[in-house]
């Protein structure tokens, strides 16, 4: 077990994985992802995750661990889906499963840093930033790299103006990276 994955959530993924009956892949997202797959020293209440397979069990997973479940009022922590659409188009080609061999039904994979990054974009929320400035100076990424994967993965399926999406990335770009 990674030394980054604390109480509660270590038991808390544990009981999951003992109830589960098969199988089960999160692709997660979000505070939990940057915290536990990349080191940001701050807690989390929740792991949201945008996939899981199988798919049509997210809503068991959701009455299992969701908000309001049994488990997640013991352990003060939760599940939480959220079927985020603003991923680029192949982040899935480039996840990591974290605690690989640990659990014998639960699988939790996270996206690259730049596709983790990417996934905040279009909400913006000053969190989101400060997650993306961590990833950027932690992980030593490349201004061009994201920009490339934002222009041919994820500003082609986004909803909404492109100008303000475009104005939105060049202001995380100069401020996560001190350059556009």
């Amino acid at each position: 077990m990674s030394p980054d994955l604390g109480s509660p959530w270590r038991e808390f993924l544990a009981e999951i994985d003992a109830l589960l009956d098969e199988p089960f892949c999160l692709h997660c997202i979000g505070g939990f992802a940057v915290i536990v797959g990349y080191g940001l020293p701050r807690s989390t209440n929740d792991l949201d995750y945008r996939a899981m397979i199988p798919a049509n069990r997210i809503r068991d997973l959701q009455e299992l661990a969701g908000e309001g479940s049994a488990l997640a009022r013991k352990h003060k922590v939760r599940l939480q889906y959220t079927g985020v659409d603003s991923m680029p188009e192949n982040y899935e080609e480039r996840l990591t499963e974290i605690f690989p061999g640990h659990f014998a039904n639960l699988r939790i994979a996270i996206p690259d840093p730049y596709d983790l990054i990417l996934s905040k974009l279009s909400r913006g929320a000053r969190r989101d930033r400060e997650d993306a400035r961590f990833l950027a100076n932690t992980k030593h990424l490349d201004p061009n790299i994201l920009r490339e994967r934002y222009r041919e993965e994820l500003r082609p399926i986004l909803i909404g103006p492109e100008d303000r999406h475009d104005a939105t990335l060049e202001y995380w770009l100069e401020e996560c990276f001190n350059k556009s």
